[in-house]
């Protein structure tokens, strides 16, 4: 068992008793290649929610100062977080991402780009997009549905995978995609309240 089994265990340990997960949609997550799971956000929790619940690991992108902290720049990488500059478009960052997908992972993203505060979803930015049309992989559309209170149901639902090629071939705009990505994700979401 590897670092990260091993803490996904250890997370999922400390918050199944909590918030009783109910995951659905296993079946659409693909087995193997690339993929890039978009979800909506509700909450500081939904990443590790979201990496311990999904069936294969997850590579985040983490805000750079996150690895300032000396504990925290060892153990964040372990947990296949990587650096990104936030308020500004960080290129390092983008191409870890593409690479990731390209050699066929899986990436977590929150298209919002920040947390909802009233849980309704928000505008995605143009990165899933972009992610999804450069990286060559698969979009996992995802959402987190319920309150995170102590003993309450919290769904993931997992949509059918989005395949790409039809927006590459008609060479749609990132913004286009990100559309596409969101009302699939809002779907989910109403369909699971």
């Amino acid at each position: 068992m590897n670092f990260y089994q091993f803490a996904k265990s250890v997370v999922y340990g400390a918050l199944a008793p909590i918030y009783r997960f109910d995951v659905r949609g296993h079946e659409h997550f693909p087995k193997e290649g690339g993929v890039l799971i978009c979800s909506n956000h509700i909450h500081a929790l939904d990443p590790p929610v979201v990496g311990i619940l999904a069936p294969r690991p997850v590579h985040f992108m983490a805000k750079e100062e996150l690895f300032n902290t000396p504990i925290l720049k060892t153990l964040i990488p372990r947990l296949n977080a990587f650096p990104v500059k936030r308020g500004m478009s960080d290129r390092e960052a983008m191409r870890k991402a593409i690479q990731l997908l390209k050699e066929g992972n899986v990436v977590g993203l929150f298209p919002e780009g920040t947390r909802s505060k009233d849980g309704q979803l928000k505008k995605g930015l143009a990165g899933a997009g972009f992610f999804a049309l450069r990286g060559n992989a698969v979009v996992v559309p995802t959402a987190i549905v319920g309150p995170y209170k102590p003993f309450k149901r919290l769904k993931v639902v997992y949509g059918e995978p989005m395949d790409m090629t039809a927006f590459r071939e008609q060479k749609a705009s990132a913004e286009v995609v990100t559309e596409a990505i969101m009302a699939e994700i809002q779907k989910l979401i109403d369909k699971h309240k």
